[in-house]
């Protein structure tokens, strides 16, 4: 370049001083401006020197460059290629590759990244920095899963209602997993938040639900009913003009529950005119004093009061084993039948309401009878008793109509049936009695058959199986419960 008629060189550190090495960006541009014009045809340079095309540097064999490019301007000593000279504007150029030069085996070509060299090795005792740690995550324990709302509502749980202000408290956060808290930590009592109120159906009234009463229910009803106050002595008739449908059998055993539920004020008397048996199945036999010997000492008795009557009585009065009830035995001669006449039965009948709260009436077989009149007549309550036999269904069915013919209707309408079965098993017949005097009765009651009542000696009421208890049980609740407080 001619810088007023004097040539110069252009150098990276002045005008006229030693060029200084090129940084490798440079070197990079040289190399591109240098390989396009490489490309034109020779033409006479300005200097006067031609211009020859500069071949790219290559690396030599071993470790890094062999050489470097010279800097524009500067000649290299040994290389055998004049000094380039630098001309500004004409030769600018953009740094990249010219269009025309495709195809040519010198042109240069961008590349995406510089390869690196096949014969570059790095140092045996570098070692490359091992990436950083990355740092830890610390992730809370995930919660349990919250139970189904749906279960909840299964076990009677009601959400309480939102609070006005929206507010929602947050779950506790867990403890971690090494902690242990110390011997005096108590942990506060877990919230449960109260159900939700639910009024009442109706005006204001609860619902009721029903619910079958299980056979422990039915029992301690009943036991309630015989154990509760009956407004007075009460007369438990027990009738029927046939022999042998159990009238003994059922007075024995209706004052021995009664007993054994009230403890005392139970008494059974045999009011059969011939020969009644009940005392020989129901009292020890401590004495042989029949309803004659009370007869006899009937006026010095009934004047007697309170304690000195109860004295006064008992030495007539035999005692179950159990103490439960008390037992007034019939007269075993035929002849005494005519000496129970209807005021003297009215008497008696007085006498033991002073000292007794329930008193249960073995009747005779004869309906003409005036004892067996003047009992229904002071009967409290009938109960007709019969065995699944047409024979004594048709007696107790006409004792029934007899009734209603002498004006006693109400009693016998009131009256309370009694099945006794004496063998094991069920019968048809059975069935179709307890339909019958369901329209004839008040109620019909069943008990079952007991082997321990076969041999028709003495009865001991706590040899009776379970099933038979509950079924007297059952049945003398029935006769006493219209009269139940």
């Amino acid at each position: 370049m001619e810088l007023g008629g004097r040539a110069v060189e252009g150098s990276e550190t002045g005008w006229g001083q030693p060029a200084e090495p090129a940084p490798r960006w440079r070197a990079l541009l040289d190399r591109a401006r240098l390989g396009s014009r490489a490309a034109e045809p020779a033409g006479p340079d300005r200097s006067g020197h031609a211009a020859q095309a500069e071949s790219l540097p290559r690396r030599a064999d071993g470790n890094g460059y062999a050489a470097r490019v010279p800097a524009v301007g500067s000649h290299v000593p040994g290389s055998g290629l004049p000094p380039a000279e630098v001309s500004y504007g004409a030769e600018a150029r953009t740094y990249g590759a010219d269009p025309r030069d495709a195809g040519h085996r010198g042109a240069y070509r961008a590349e995406r990244g510089l390869p690196a060299d096949p014969a570059y090795g790095a140092d045996p005792g570098y070692r490359a920095p091992l990436p950083p740690a990355p740092e830890p995550r610390y992730s809370e324990p995930e919660a349990a899963p919250a139970p189904s709302r749906y279960a909840l509502l299964d076990n009677g749980y009601r959400h309480a209602p939102p609070a006005a202000n929206g507010y929602r408290t947050q779950p506790a956060h867990p403890a971690e997993p090494g902690y242990r808290p110390g011997n005096d930590y108590r942990p506060e009592p877990a919230y449960r938040p109260e159900p939700a109120y639910q009024p009442a159906v109706g005006r204001g009234y609860a619902r009721l639900e029903w619910r079958p009463q299980s056979a422990r229910s039915g029992s301690e009803r009943a036991a309630n009913v015989l154990r509760g106050e009956l407004g007075g002595p009460r007369v438990l008739a027990f009738a029927n003009p046939k022999g042998g449908v159990h009238k003994t059998t059922a007075t024995v055993l209706a004052a021995a529950t009664v007993g054994s539920v009230r403890g005392r004020g139970v008494l059974a008397w045999d009011d059969n005119e011939l020969r009644g048996t009940l005392g020989l199945r129901a009292g020890s036999a401590r004495h042989a004093r029949t309803i004659r010997h009370l007869i006899s000492d009937l006026a010095h008795i009934e004047i007697k009061d309170g304690p000195q009557l109860l004295e006064q009585l008992d030495d007539y009065l035999r005692h179950a084993s159990d103490g439960s009830y008390d037992v007034l035995a019939g007269e075993e001669s035929p002849r005494f039948a005519q000496r129970l006449d209807q005021f003297t039965v009215r008497r008696v009948l007085e006498l033991l309401r002073r000292t007794h709260d329930v008193i249960c009436v073995d009747t005779g077989n004869n309906v003409e009878s005036p004892n067996w009149r003047t009992v229904m007549q002071a009967a409290d309550q009938l109960v007709v008793t019969t065995v699944p036999r047409e024979d004594a269904a048709f007696s107790a069915d006409w004792m029934l109509d007899l009734l209603h013919e002498v004006g006693m209707g109400e009693l016998a309408d009131n009256a309370v049936t009694l099945i006794s079965c004496p063998t094991p098993g069920h019968s048809e017949l059975r069935a179709d009695l307890e339909r019958h005097f369901a329209t004839r009765t008040r109620a019909v009651t069943v008990v079952p058959y007991d082997p321990i009542l076969e041999s028709g000696s003495s009865i001991e009421y706590h040899q009776l199986q379970p099933a038979t208890r509950e079924a007297w049980l059952s049945a003398a609740a029935v006769m006493l419960e219209p009269f139940a407080r």
